[in-house]
């Protein structure tokens, strides 16, 4: 009997699909999302996600299930799921009664607090969209986004009242957190607890569909681009659980802020599992260790530069909070050196978990202690429903272990595409991170940096972050970053800046004579600049921009 063509490649397909569901199933489950205590609550919880979205749904969920457990605590204090649920009520109906909805774009520029989760639940409830705006944004940034992106409303924090001179007035504004001490900017506008006390906190009619949220890329030059997410299905959470093991009813320590993919899928997440969210808003390492000691958090969630402020404090000022209770250190939003990965684990133990993804392609990679131990630096393998490959710059497969490449990622998290039409290049399903990496013999992935970042020197392909990752294994020497930069005989050459450790005397020959000692000639530093920081926005990320 004769098939027709590509029978079996779809039936190939339909088994890996069916393969993939039930391992993600099989992983929620160990992370207790399933099964369902009773058959009804299981049905009524998808029911809620479908009508709300993840997060709203979650909160709903959550605040059923026990009205008790306590959903997040920040500076003033402990919120249960169930106050939650009824302050988003409240606040969804005022906002109704006001006109927004469906169709609505609600920006939300504010710091981690009780006041941006309860926005965050409403707008669900109404299918709005959420615009979650990054704290670090300058005067013009705030308004090409506000206007690209068609903000109805905007929900801020009275510190960033200064900051919206150049948003139009027909944007309706809400303050989500006044400062107590602060002066009487903003102060005439609505407060989100005054319109939440004084409105009917009944549960409001489901939306059409739910609204989802919209992040801005993380890019440190230009304004950043707007990439949606919608609803999406309850399974793509396996992505993350395969390979760190968050459990339900715990307690996770949020270091990053949500307005970044880092934070925000994590205190979805953490939502998902009825897990309590310890934040506050503004970061400090110590006292990201007493939060941790004190609400013995088995996750707590940073991005690299907060990581290297915790183990940079006094050992004995660390020995002042119990930090046993942490099974996870969950790292990502820019990369982890293979030094700073070492040092976090020697003060913590194996928990570093350094997961590669970004605003676009949502879930990559992640790197397990395990990994980790086998080979400081790599991010590790795709979990369950996410693939990646790497192809060369003609289009072509790249399978071979230790030859530099794209990296493409496919996964159920992944955008459809920029708000203002754009897309990023797709090849066999599979959309580029923009970034350049290989494989290893165990199939582990590293990053070798971005594919805009590498230079030619002398006819040699250069990435700067294998020069960065080598500086900065030297005690003197606490950050380091590396550019191109013009050359009459080479083409370009290397470019760093350090800053130096307290006491240290590195000068530019130490520098060079340090990394020709340990790579290839052409890859040593024609210039040093010393530096006191580096520049970075919010994200942590290196702003190589204002470096030159």
């Amino acid at each position: 009997m004769r098939y027709p063509a590509g029978v079996f490649e779809l039936a190939s397909l339909v088994t890996d699909k069916v393969a993939e569901t039930v391992r993600s199933v099989e992983v929620m489950r160990r992370a207790g999302l399933v099964p369902f205590p009773r058959l009804d609550e299981g049905l009524r919880s998808l029911v809620a996600i479908r009508r709300y979205g993840p997060f709203a749904g979650a909160t709903h969920i959550a605040a059923r299930r026990d009205p008790t457990a306590v959903g997040i605590v920040d500076e003033v204090g402990p919120l249960t799921y169930k106050q939650l649920d009824d302050r988003s009520n409240a606040l969804a109906r005022a906002w109704s009664e006001r006109g927004l909805g469906p169709g609505s774009v609600i920006a939300a520029l504010c710091r981690d607090h009780r006041g941006l989760v309860v926005t965050m639940a409403a707008s669900g409830k109404l299918g709005a969209r959420l615009l979650l705006m990054n704290t670090g944004f300058a005067k013009p940034q705030l308004a090409d986004v506000a206007e690209r992106e068609g903000v109805t409303a905007l929900v801020h924090d009275q510190e960033f009242t200064g900051l919206l001179d150049a948003i139009s007035p027909s944007v309706e504004r809400y303050l989500a957190w006044v400062d107590p001490d602060g002066d009487h900017a903003g102060r005439d506008l609505p407060v989100l607890d005054e319109i939440i006390a004084s409105t009917d906190d009944r549960p409001v009619p489901p939306p059409a569909k739910p609204g989802g949220f919209v992040l801005l890329t993380s890019g440190t030059t230009g304004t950043p681009k707007g990439a949606p997410r919608p609803h999406t299905s309850a399974l793509a959470s396996a992505q993350f659980l395969d390979r760190i093991p968050l459990r339900t009813g715990e307690a996770t320590y949020m270091g990053a802020p949500l307005f970044h993919g880092t934070g925000l899928s994590q205190f979805i997440l953490s939502f998902a599992l009825g897990c309590t969210v310890v934040m506050r808003r503004k970061f400090s390492p110590e006292e990201t260790l007493k939060g941790v000691a004190e609400h013995r958090c088995t996750a707590l969630v940073l991005v690299p530069t907060m990581l290297q402020r915790i183990v940079d404090l006094p050992a004995e000022t660390r020995a002042r909070y119990d930090t046993s209770c942490l099974r996870i250190v969950f790292v990502a939003g820019s990369a982890l050196s293979p030094d700073l990965g070492n040092r976090a684990n020697e003060a913590f133990g194996p928990v570093v978990h350094n997961l590669y993804g970004s605003t676009e392609v949502a879930v990559a990679t992640v790197a397990t202690p395990e990994d980790w131990q086998r080979a400081p630096g790599t991010v590790g393998r795709a979990p369950v429903g996410c693939r990646v490959a790497l192809y060369d710059q003609d289009g072509r497969k790249v399978t071979e272990p230790h030859v530099t490449a794209r990296v493409f990622v496919g996964s159920g998290l992944s955008f459809g595409g920029y708000t203002d039409g754009r897309h990023k290049e797709i090849i066999d399903g599979l959309l580029s991170s923009g970034d350049v990496g290989h494989f290893d013999d165990d199939g582990l992935l590293f990053i070798d940096g971005r594919d805009d970042e590498m230079i030619v020197s002398g006819g040699e392909n250069v990435f700067p972050v294998e020069v960065e990752n080598l500086l900065v294994e030297r005690e003197d020497v606490l950050e380091a970053a590396v550019i191109g930069v013009e050359d009459p005989e080479f083409g370009q050459r290397l470019k760093a800046f350090v800053v130096r450790a307290e006491g240290s005397d590195l000068d530019l020959e130490g520098v060079r004579e340090y990394v020709k000692a340990n790579l290839a000639r052409y890859k040593v530093p024609r210039e040093v600049e010393f530096l006191d920081e580096l520049p970075r926005n919010a994200t942590g990320k290196v702003l190589r921009s204002k470096l030159g």
